[in-house]
């Protein structure tokens, strides 16, 4: 991605990620925003011990290392200006403000086109562009559950839970980067640039598609299912010794049920008629899970993890987050980075959620602070002289 320029002018997650992963392999991105209206991610933290300070977020940190920053309040026609001609210089746009937004301040793809016509944009929102709900503002918890994945998370005949935290937020960029690198291929062919209409519903269908399928063709609706799969029995979460303690098994067939089977209840289970295929043992869930966790409870979750998975039964401990920091495979794959941070002296990012062997994700800087590189985008970037800089600082724009 080296020479490639990025203006990013999106919010929160979904929007910043695209930038986040074109800075780790080279690309220069310029994020705009404003102390006057506090990005989200910058309040959501996590923060170091626990302080609250928008300058240190987690969240924030890890959605937007890599990149430049420039303070602008884009209710201000100054600063406004000051995006056309960032734009004028960009190969890509990226921005994630409620539909319409942008067409409010002139700033529309067509609008923006017209200074660089080889231009890609890419527009990111919970609902589309266009269609009734366009102008519907949310969140990715709102994306999930519009998306259907509520719907079907939760325990069966309870109350439904849905995914943690924003789940499309962590969808809709993958399918916007790539949408995004098929762009800049058909721009290298062509010489033309294109506008992506990123919505964050139906990239999150995309991951229902078997559930969708099934309905059009036995009309049946997916009902939430808690732990249990369609597929697989056991499948689920069970209890095992000490506090807050649960090992996750999946048996996928019943050649491993056999083996499974031995290692609880001996050759007694394993000829158990009720438990001897897949249907079967769907058939008697409760009381096969019953089996399965009086097994579990007492003992220690290593053990299980290290027994199950030695017979070839997929299993793992549940990890909490902090326990994610210390696995060892984890460790191994340096998914958590540390680096410098001018108000914390470090900071702690997400690795880039892939490896390339010949091009590998660097990670040069931290997210930045407010303003921190408006000098060096102003007047090294797009050329600014002194009067243009006193112009915009008296016009309250640099903020």
């Amino acid at each position: 991605m080296a020479g490639l320029k990025v203006l990013d002018l999106a919010w929160v997650v979904a929007g910043p990620l695209v930038g986040r992963t074109l800075a780790d392999f080279g690309a220069t991105v310029v994020r705009v925003e404003s102390s006057r209206r506090v990005e989200t991610a910058r309040v959501m933290g996590p923060f170091p011990n626990g302080d609250h300070d928008v300058q240190q977020s987690g969240l924030f940190e890890t959605c937007n290392a890599g990149k430049l920053g420039l303070s602008l309040d884009l209710s201000k026609a100054a600063a406004r200006q000051v995006v056309r001609d960032l734009a004028q210089w960009a190969d890509v746009v990226v921005e994630s403000f409620t539909p319409g937004q942008m067409a409010k301040w002139n700033l529309s793809y067509d609008q923006l086109r017209d200074v660089n016509p080889a231009l890609v944009m890419v527009s990111t929102s919970l609902s589309g562009q266009d269609g009734p709900h366009a102008h519907y503002s949310g969140y990715g918890n709102h994306g999930a559950a519009l998306s259907g994945f509520q719907h079907i998370v939760g325990e069966q005949g309870g109350p439904l839970v849905g995914p943690y935290g924003p789940y499309t937020d962590f969808i809709a960029p993958r399918f916007g980067l790539a949408a995004l690198l098929a762009a800049l291929d058909h721009r290298r062919c062509t010489g033309k640039g294109c506008h992506l209409d990123i919505s964050q519903i139906e990239a999150g269908v995309q991951f229902l598609a078997p559930q969708v399928a099934a309905h059009s063709v036995t009309g049946a609706v997916q009902a939430a299912m808690g732990n249990r799969d369609a597929a697989m029995a056991p499948h689920g979460v069970f209890r095992a010794a000490g506090d807050d303690q649960w090992i996750a098994i999946a048996v996928e067939n019943d050649a491993q049920w056999r083996t499974f089977a031995e290692l609880i209840g001996g050759a007694a289970l394993a000829a158990d008629h009720r438990f001897a295929t897949v249907e079967a043992r769907h058939g008697h869930v409760e009381a096969l899970e019953q089996i399965v966790e009086t097994w579990t409870k007492d003992k220690n979750v290593e053990w299980l993890e290290e027994s199950l998975c030695l017979r070839a039964i997929p299993a793992h401990r549940v990890q909490s987050i902090y326990g994610l920091g210390a696995d060892p495979q984890m460790r191994g794959r340096e998914h958590l980075i540390r680096i410098d941070h001018p108000l914390s002296g470090t900071t702690m990012i997400e690795a880039a959620p892939f490896r390339m062997s010949r091009t590998p994700a660097r990670y040069a800087v931290c997210a930045p602070p407010y303003g921190r590189d408006n000098d060096h985008v102003l007047a090294e970037i797009l050329g600014y002289g002194k009067d243009r800089l006193e112009a915009l600082a008296e016009a309250d724009a640099l903020i």
